[in-house]
This record gives C-alpha cells, sequence and structure tokens, in this order.
C-alpha cells in the first residue's frame, strides 16, 4: 500500500493531480503549529467544556418558566439574562451546545459512511454503477440544499432526529463525488494493478488498498462538513421542521425569539454567537488540515 495521497482540486468532478501527504509526527506538528488549527481548536474546546460543564454550572433548568422573570437582561443571576417564558438563557444555550455538537457530527457520520460506500463503487467498478450513482448525485445537487432538507423533512414530518436524517442526507453526494474521483485515481495506480494480478479480489482491494488513501480528503472535507452540518440543522429549527419547543436547539431559540429582538435582544445574541463560534472554529479546522495536508501549501 501507497502513502496516503490526497486530493488538490477543489472539484471533486476535475482529474487533480495526486501528490503524496506527509504522514507521522512531522504531519502532527505542522498541524498544531498552525495558527488556524490552534484559533479553531481554542473555541472547540471552549464549546466543548460549555456543553459539557455549562449545565452543571447554572442552577436553573432549561425548560422550567417564570412568569415573573420574563425578560430579563443579563445580571450576576442570570448571565445571559432570561427569555420570553422566564428561562435561563445561559442554560439553555449551554444544553444547546450538546445539542449542535451532536447532530453536527451525527449528521456527517453518516453522509461519510453512506457517501464514502456509493463513491467507492462508483469509482472502482465504473460503468453503469457509475453511471446510476453519479445521475443520482447530479440529481441531488440540482435542488439547493436548504430546499431539498425542507422537502426531505416535510415528507418525514419535523423534529431534531428527522432534521438530522435530512441534513445527513443532503451532504452525501458531496462526500460521495469526492471519494469517486480519488479512487478512479488510485485504479489506475501501479499498486492496484499489482493487487489485481497477484489475484486479490475487488473486496481485499478496496478495503485494504483503495479506502486508506481516500482518509486524507474525507477528513478535510468532514470537518468542513460538520461546520456545514450545524448551520443547516439551525436553520431548519428556525424554520420550525427541526427541533421543536421545548428543546433549547440554538436554531429553534432563534426562532422563538425573534419577535423580541428589539426589546430583548440578548434573547437572540447568545444563541446567534455560539453559532457563528462553532461555525468558525470547525471552519478554521478544516482549513487548516487543507493547508496541511496538500504539499503545495508548504511555506
Amino acid at each position: 500500500m501507497t502513502t496516503p495521497q490526497v486530493i488538490l482540486s477543489g472539484d471533486p468532478e476535475v482529474s487533480p493531480e495526486v501528490l503524496p501527504v506527509q504522514s507521522g509526527p512531522g504531519l502532527i506538528r505542522r498541524l498544531f503549529a498552525h495558527r488556524f488549527f490552534q484559533w479553531g481548536m481554542t473555541v472547540l474546546a471552549l464549546l466543548i467544556l460549555l456543553a459539557v460543564f455549562g449545565p452543571t454550572l447554572s442552577p436553573y433548568e432549561p425548560n422550567t418558566t417564570v412568569l415573573g422573570e420574563t425578560l430579563k437582561p443579563p445580571s450576576r443571576e442570570h448571565w445571559f439574562g432570561t427569555d420570553d417564558l422566564g428561562r435561563d438563557v445561559f442554560t439553555r444555550v449551554a444544553y444547546g451546545a450538546r445539542i449542535s455538537l451532536w447532530v453536527g457530527l451525527a449528521a456527517v457520520s453518516g453522509a461519510v459512511v453512506i457517501g464514502t460506500l456509493l463513491g467507492l463503487l462508483a469509482g472502482y467498478f465504473g460503468r453503469w454503477v457509475d453511471s446510476l450513482i453519479s445521475r443520482m448525485f447530479d440529481i441531488m445537487f440540482a435542488f439547493p440544499s436548504i430546499l431539498l432538507a425542507i422537502a426531505i423533512v416535510a415528507v418525514m414530518g419535523g423534529g431534531l432526529i428527522k432534521a438530522l436524517i435530512a441534513v445527513s442526507i443532503i451532504n452525501i453526494p458531496t462526500f460521495g463525488r469526492l471519494v469517486r474521483s480519488r479512487v478512479q485515481q488510485l485504479v489506475q495506480e501501479e499498486f492496484v494493478q499489482a493487487a489485481r494480478t497477484i489475484g486479490l479480489g475487488d473486496g481485499t482491494i478496496i478495503i485494504r488498498h483503495v479506502l486508506p488513501n481516500t482518509f486524507a480528503p474525507i477528513i478535510v472535507q468532514g470537518s468542513l462538513g460538520i461546520a456545514t452540518a450545524i448551520l443547516e440543522a439551525a436553520a431548519l429549527g428556525f424554520l420550525g421542521l427541526g427541533a421543536q419547543r421545548p428543546t433549547p436547539e440554538w436554531g429553534r431559540m432563534l426562532s422563538d425569539a425573534r419577535e423580541y429582538f428589539q426589546n430583548a435582544p440578548w434573547t437572540v445574541f447568545f444563541p446567534g454567537l455560539l453559532i457563528m463560534l462553532t461555525v468558525l472554529a470547525f471552519n478554521m479546522i478544516g482549513d487548516a488540515l487543507r493547508d496541511v495536508l496538500d504539499p503545495r501549501m508548504k511555506s
């Protein structure tokens, strides 16, 4: 098996140049020395701490309403203020961090598994298998992603789990086309041809020789895809198609607080800020991974 390689083109349909990727301690040192990775991991670590320990630091329950404490501004008692039902915004934001991070990771994990499988089949076997899978991807790419997600949720019914499934489905073609393009290059490599010559089966070649060489681009796209998935899940929640009341999901919180934006801006500011920081963190980590895994970006 050869050293893992990486796609250098942003378009999965273009046959990109193939270059080796560094591995081992040198790669890890370069990654941790990258400023974007440092900043992104710092923000992500703070978000994880908020999700894990934030609810335990607050004496309030996320869904307990206190009518005498409605729309209170940030104070020592309520760090992020309260919403229109007297619920503590900090507590709800902390619980929302758990939900949003879980949704992003779960949605992308599902998209990676299914997209990688379809991409392997299309790129390795080609012919009618490739045509069938590629046309399916083309059909899905023909629709704006958020509209396709809305259509899927509308068919299955609203709810957080349905939104997660919809977000996962709309991200499958991205990983599928990426892996397909990578595999089409790998099947022309000498080590794959040699494996066929000595009589190894297709399954063995795919698992032992082809799949490991697709990890680098999948890791990069996966880190960027988590940010996209969190944003799409929040958008569905904002539209009322994702998490339902009283679930403290950031998009749902924005939807519930939008009519109080002028009188109580903190009810909108803090959930929006957390969405922005989470998306920014994963984008910075993804950019750092791309720079480090792309030898042409080495300074």
